[in-house]
């Protein structure tokens, strides 16, 4: 007998993932989904906090995983068992060790629906397992299901399969254009993503549906369920979406995106922090290191005590962090960030917090 299909959601202590846990709650009360977070020990304080609230308002725990057993927190036991090896963006061990292992580790040999935050407004695609027990899904995006499945469903020689699937479905009612459409070959002149934008066009529920269907003839965990509640979900969320949902819920948006305001000569900017994940992480901006230099000066002092540790490394490209301190440099990279802004658009959508590229950490590679 197979196990019974596990739904997880990965707490990465930014605002998507809190925002998703929120809305599954409130919208699909029927999923039993158990939340987790990769804990490295070197979080922010503000992502703790929002943790804990978060487990208030969902009425659950929400588990704890680590890389490792040892007395030291996680992200110190591989630095030192590397030989003072640092991480960075061509040589990533923190995110095996710390994010994917642990949560691979959690699931086991389960079936599992892993439920993923990219939003409707973001052009990218989450973490895929190459274990074929975890089966990713993105309900804020118009297109709910990874680029794997719709690889399969969409592949020329199922083109039959799935039109009567279609036909099945819409008791034989299905319109000439949605035939059409699903009659479309894939080729270079008809890439699968416009395959699929003309579809999901054609009805978001209807496409979900089939997929559905289609799944029952593959071995993706959701093949052994006989319903899910998220075939009905047309939503698409953007980015104010999630931060009405967090403000509205009451657990509130992560204390590290409110922005602080600064004054360079007589210019006044704000700045705030645009990700979760480590205090020292390498994918941030050279303003963001400017936040942390200002906002928590202890951390990046203990950033730099990594650096200095290891002779030639540097968290950023080209500059370490003692010379990004350097008052003169400060007020460089605080300029720049200023003129960046102002040849921007003034929208609300560019200016809320930084530059909005959403990875919310190494937690994106996989959650």
């Amino acid at each position: 007998m197979k196990n019974k299909v596990r739904h997880v959601l990965g707490i990465s202590g930014g605002k998507d993932s809190a925002a998703l846990a929120i809305y599954l709650r409130d919208k699909y009360p029927t999923l039993d989904i158990e939340y987790y977070t990769c804990d490295t020990g070197k979080e922010l304080d503000e992502t703790y906090e929002l943790i804990d609230k978060l487990e208030d308002y969902l009425g659950k725990k929400i588990t704890k995983l680590k890389g490792s057993n040892s007395n030291k927190d996680p992200f110190d036991h591989f630095f030192n068992i590397y030989g003072g090896y640092l991480p960075s963006s061509s040589s990533r061990w923190c995110t095996k060790k710390l994010k994917l292992d642990p949560f691979e580790d959690f699931v086991g040999n389960d079936p599992v629906i892993s439920y993923v935050g990219i939003r409707g407004d973001e052009d990218r695609e989450g973490y895929i397992s190459r274990k074929s027990n975890i089966q990713s899904i993105f309900p804020f995006r118009k297109n709910i299901w990874s680029e794997d499945v719709i690889g399969k469903v969409l592949r020329n020689e199922n083109i039959p399969a799935l039109i009567e699937i279609y036909s099945f479905q819409n008791e034989k009612n299905i319109d000439s254009r949605t035939i059409q459409i699903l009659e479309q070959s894939i080729s270079p002149k008809n890439p699968i993503h416009q395959k699929l934008s003309l579809i999901l066009d054609r009805g978001i529920k209807q496409f979900n549906a089939a997929v559905f269907e289609f799944l029952k003839t593959t071995s993706y965990p959701l093949s052994t369920e006989s319903e899910f509640p998220l075939i009905e979900n047309e939503d698409i969320l953007i980015r104010e979406d999630i931060f009405n949902i967090l403000r509205t819920s009451g657990v509130g948006i992560p204390a590290y995106y409110n922005k602080i305001d600064f004054e360079i000569d007589g210019k006044k900017g704000a700045y705030a922090r645009s990700r979760s994940g480590c205090y020292f992480c390498f994918f941030q901006q050279k303003i963001e290191w400017v936040w942390l230099m200002e906002q928590h000066p202890e951390l990046f002092n203990k950033a730099m005590e990594y650096e200095n540790a290891k002779e030639g490394f540097t968290w950023t490209q080209h500059e370490s962090l003692e010379e990004m301190s350097r008052p003169e440099r400060v007020q460089a990279i605080k300029e720049e960030y200023l003129k960046r802004n102002n040849s921007k658009s003034k929208s609300a959508f560019l200016l809320d917090v930084l530059d909005d590229s959403e990875s919310e950490g190494c937690a994106s590679c996989f959650i």
